[in-house]
């Protein structure tokens, strides 16, 4: 299973005020923290206000690339910071996103392959109004996206597939839905890996965590190889381990039994 931290975001009040206050340390103990938790890649997302967005996404790269060698995944919506950053970045970075839009993918994927970058694809198009429904829809929106990845010579291996996770609260059938699209995506992309934000599943139900854990365990039966979550959160690590354990994808329970000794979380 592939971690992408998610907690420097600066949609987070704590990251924010650390990010405006220019407060190194914060930032520091944040990106140690998940990389100490088994974190894969982190998550760097300024979140701030678009002309100020590049200054502080590349005081950003630079703090936590002084204290830490995981690799960087680069959030934002806008291609300037994303330039910016790939160049700033110590290794090649992961992109965090594509998705169908004719117009992203012509700007993006130019500079992805550059750098040999990972990058997440949304299976949605941002130039059509509404978000995918169905299972088909998301699948027509990335069989264009390989199409793009392909022609540019990105291997699937390098493509992160965000089956669009939605909130169970307002559709009965959200989950359903996302389980039968990682089915279909494993099934047609197989050497692709399928990742995804799990707490929009729970938005506006009680006990969240315990339906993120339950969703990701369902995920992971499902096809799901990545997830974009705290990766400090020992009770989703204490469930993914025992999911991979009955799965069959850990040999001789090295795994669960190495995990269970330091409590699930890797130092």
């Amino acid at each position: 299973m592939i971690f992408i931290g998610e907690k420097i975001n600066g949609t987070r009040k704590a990251i924010q005020e650390a990010i405006l206050g220019r407060d190194a340390d914060f930032i520091k103990k944040t990106a140690l923290d998940q990389a100490n938790a088994g974190a894969d890649y982190l998550d760097i997302n300024a979140g701030t206000d678009p002309s100020r967005e590049k200054d502080d996404m590349l005081w950003l790269l630079e703090v936590v690339q002084a204290v830490t060698d995981i690799p960087i995944c680069i959030d934002s919506s806008t291609p300037d910071v994303i330039r910016a950053a790939i160049h700033a970045a110590k290794a090649s970075p992961m992109i965090n996103s594509i998705n169908g839009d004719p117009l992203r993918l012509e700007s993006f994927i130019p500079f992805i392959k550059e750098r040999d970058c990972q990058v997440i694809a949304l299976a949605l198009d941002e130039s059509q109004s509404g978000m995918p429904k169905t299972v088909a829809e998301r699948m027509t929106v990335l069989e264009r996206i390989f199409i793009a990845t392909r022609t540019a010579g990105i291997a699937d291996d390098q493509v992160y597939v965000d089956p669009l996770i939605m909130a169970v609260a307002t559709d009965q059938q959200a989950g359903l839905i996302a389980f039968e699209s990682i089915r279909s995506i494993r099934s047609t992309y197989p050497e692709a890996h399928i990742t995804g934000g799990l707490s929009n599943i729970s938005f506006g139900l009680p006990n969240r965590a315990l339906v993120n854990r339950t969703f990701l365990t369902l995920a992971v039966a499902a096809g799901m190889d990545s997830a974009v979550v705290n990766p400090e959160n020992v009770p989703l690590i204490e469930s993914l381990k025992a999911t991979e354990l009955l799965l069959g994808k850990d040999r001789f329970c090295r795994k669960y039994t190495t995990g269970a000794k330091i409590g699930f979380v890797k130092k």
